[in-house]
């Protein structure tokens, strides 16, 4: 019994008749030149773990069937040319882990409720064309209990960084670059304990780096402006 498909040099369509393998439990066609829309048929795939279409050129928007896969735990369609809103039916896969969406065509908000997936390590939207404020993509409490990599970099986001950034204490990296953010950088994003890798350049914050950021005892790298990186050694985390 077929429990996983991998697949070199195809061209065309997405392979409608995968989707009858249905106990299939990885697919990973990514790398391939696939072009039209993601099936919804793909929904009928119950078993699967791992869904891997990136580096294709997939187009159309992201069918809410995907959300009908329950066991679910890697999303790669990354690197396409998929349009449309980030559907709110990706909440409803509660065994994610690992979410890539970036470089495609998307717009619109993140959904908020994609804070209730409880295993979410890592979520990757960068390079689209998405809107909206992180304050209200946390506007849910308790939400991303697990994340360790936020990737929002290349967006038009708005607004500031708000202080219930701080509340993710799973946090590692966190990429804001080249967005449209504003406003001091808060001083409570330094006690997220095991920050590493905090990207703020190519927006327009005012104000000075608080001090605490200075002996973070974790964070490496923290650029935030056009041309200045802050490079942290750790030297200086030496009393």
């Amino acid at each position: 019994m077929r429990r996983e498909v991998y697949a070199v040099s195809i061209v065309g369509p997405f392979p409608t008749a995968v989707t009858n393998l249905l106990d299939l439990k990885r697919l990973d066609l990514h790398n391939n030149k696939l072009t039209g829309p993601i099936p919804p048929e793909i929904g009928l795939l119950k078993h699967l773990k791992i869904l891997n279409l990136r580096w294709n050129k997939l187009q159309d928007v992201i069918p809410p069937e995907i959300g009908e896969l329950k066991s679910l735990t890697h999303l790669y369609l990354s690197f396409n040319n998929l349009k449309g809103e980030i559907p709110r039916e990706l909440a409803n896969l509660p065994e994610l882990r690992y979410l890539y969406l970036q470089e495609n065509r998307l717009i619109g908000r993140i959904p908020p409720v994609l804070g209730n997936l409880p295993y979410l390590r890592h979520l990757d939207v960068g390079n689209n064309h998405l809107v909206g404020t992180i304050n209200g993509l946390l506007q849910l409490d308790g939400c991303f209990p697990e994340l360790r990599n936020l990737y929002l970099n290349n967006n038009y986001l708005t607004g500031v960084i708000p202080t219930q950034l701080a509340n993710l204490t799973s946090l590692e990296i966190l990429y804001l670059s080249y967005n449209k953010m504003v406003g001091q950088i808060p001083s409570s994003l330094a006690n997220v304990p095991k920050l590493t890798y905090l990207y703020l350049d190519h927006n327009q914050f005012t104000g000075r780096i608080p001090d605490d950021f200075y002996t973070h005892p974790f964070l490496k790298e923290m650029p935030i402006g056009v041309h200045k990186v802050l490079e942290l050694a750790e030297s200086e985390f030496l009393f």
